[in-house]
This record gives C-alpha cells, sequence and structure tokens, in this order.
C-alpha cells in the first residue's frame, strides 16, 4: 500500500468528505489544493450516461474556452506554399510540408496539434501508424483538416481543444492552470461542461451528467454539484 504524502495529508484535510461543491467554491479551492512548483494544469473529468460502444453513444467534439488552456501549443501546419504564410501569421511553430512528412518518418512528432488541408491528405494518410496513437493525426470533425488553415492555428493558438469520450464513458481535458483566477477556471469549466451537454446523444437515457470532478496535477479530485455547473 502507498504511504500518502504530507501535501496530499494538508490537502485532503481541506476537504469535507462526502460533500458537493458549487463549481464557484472548487474553482477557487482547487488553487488552495495545488502543492506543485510549477503552474499546474486544472482539469476536469465529466462522467457521463452513455455507452461508448455504441457508434451513436459516442461523444466527441470541440470547444474554444473563453480563457484559453494556459498551455504553450505547438502547432504544424502541413501545409502547400500557397497556405505557408497565412499559418505563420497566424502563428504555427512550424509550416511546410514534404520536408515534415520526412521528418515525422523519421521518428519526429515533437508537436502538440498538426493542421493540414484535405488536398494534402493523400500524403499524410501513410504517417497514420506513427500519429494516430499519438493523437496526433489530423481529423476534419476536430477540426484540424480544413483549406482556413490560417483561422484553424489561431483558434488552436487561442485556446481551442478537442475531447472524447474514453471507454469508460469520462471525458477528461485541462480548463486552465492555477494561475489563473477562480473566474477564469469557473468560466472554461462552464463553457466545456455546456458543449458537452450540447453534444448529447438522442439515444443516450437517463441521467447524462452524472458526475464532474476538478483537480490540478497531484491534488485530490473536488466533487462538484452538476447542477451548479449546468445553471
Amino acid at each position: 500500500m502507498s504511504k500518502i504524502t504530507k501535501n496530499r495529508k494538508l490537502a485532503l484535510a481541506k476537504l469535507e468528505d462526502g460533500k458537493f461543491y458549487t463549481l464557484k467554491e472548487a474553482s477557487a479551492l482547487v488553487k488552495d489544493l495545488s502543492t506543485t512548483k510549477f503552474d499546474a494544469s486544472v482539469d476536469i473529468d465529466v462522467r457521463l450516461g452513455v455507452d461508448p460502444r455504441k457508434a451513436n453513444q459516442m461523444v466527441r467534439g470541440v470547444v474554444s474556452l473563453p480563457h484559453g488552456t494556459g498551455k504553450q501549443v505547438r502547432v504544424l501546419a502541413l501545409c502547400t506554399p500557397d497556405k505557408e504564410a497565412e499559418a505563420k501569421a497566424a502563428g504555427a511553430d512550424h509550416v511546410g510540408l514534404d520536408e515534415y512528412i520526412d521528418k515525422i518518418k523519421g521518428g519526429w512528432t515533437d508537436v502538440d496539434i498538426i493542421i493540414t488541408m484535405p488536398s494534402v491528405m493523400g500524403k499524410i494518410g501513410a504517417l497514420g501508424r506513427i500519429l494516430g496513437p499519438r493523437g496526433l493525426m489530423p481529423n476534419p470533425k476536430s477540426g484540424t483538416v480544413t483549406n482556413d488553415v490560417g483561422q484553424a492555428v489561431k483558434e488552436v493558438k487561442q485556446g481551442k481543444i478537442d475531447f472524447k469520450v474514453d471507454k469508460a464513458g469520462i471525458v477528461h481535458t485541462s480548463v486552465g492552470k492555477v494561475s489563473f483566477i477562480p473566474e477564469q477556471i469557473s468560466d472554461n469549466a462552464k463553457e466545456f461542461v455546456s458543449t458537452l451537454i450540447k453534444l448529447k446523444p438522442t439515444s443516450a437515457k437517463g441521467t447524462y451528467v452524472k458526475s464532474i470532478y476538478l483537480s490540478s496535477t497531484m491534488s485530490p479530485g473536488i466533487k462538484v454539484d452538476p447542477k451548479s455547473v449546468e445553471n
């Protein structure tokens, strides 16, 4: 049995056993529970009343967080020469096509998001075995395959994220950093949950949002009252 660290004991002592916190309370408390020396991420876990094994109950989408994620997102734009200036102006960290395809084939994947165009997906399809397991494969559903390369890069840099429910029916993502003020964390979390609710499958029966937890890196989870997020 693993030993509970001193910092975790202190964090747990600040939580009331069995209590459901409002989103406002949790957004302030998650900052207080963080003991890391770095600017930890604030994460949200939402358990949904869906069966991801059924195609008509898969929940997947994108959301633009009002205050961004607080992370420096490294973007690679794989595009034709006529779109390179547009991608660079929008803030892409790496821009090109064939030379980057060759780098990826050689094992290079030092980016967080890859944005590309429909016309070059034929070339990129061969990279599926490398990019797929790392969650880097561009996908039209997440807005990373588009002719509007500049706008896509801009949105990602400003805090647009994509998400997908896992096999256990849980959607997990980051909604900010501990350095954010509570209102920013709360706004981002509300926007995320609101987007999940809009994506509720018509075939899903019973309670849709079953539980919500807010936590920071290495901190215990805070149980959030779903009604305080949905309203």
